[in-house]
């Protein structure tokens, strides 16, 4: 299985991004072809030191990093990911994982 884990830091402006992340993007994201599941996290997300600046943690799912590059290839994908670019334009703010796998 291969995963996708997207750590959003805190916004400037929590209420609209989590407004456009759940009415906007979460909705554009499912349609990408091969996702089999999205995860995202609930209440507060901790660190282990320091005071954390975690918003949001999302994970998503594909069978393999085949299945996932196709998927974000696709229109779907492709307007998932600009999407993303409008609620979370600068990269200081998320960050992307993209890794396969297995289970021991």
């Amino acid at each position: 299985m291969a995963k996708m884990v997207v750590v959003y830091r805190k916004p400037a402006h929590v209420d609209a991004f989590e407004r456009h992340y759940f009415e906007t993007h979460i909705p554009l994201a499912k349609k990408i072809p091969g996702l089999r599941k999205y995860e995202i996290s609930s209440g507060p997300v901790m660190v282990i030191a320091g005071p954390p600046d975690v918003h949001l943690i999302a994970t998503v799912y594909f069978d393999d990093l085949d299945a996932m590059k196709k998927g974000f290839a696709s229109p779907e994908g492709q307007a998932a990911g600009a999407d993303r670019r409008l609620y979370a334009p600068d990269e200081s703010g998320v960050q992307m994982f993209v890794f396969d796998t297995t289970e021991v």
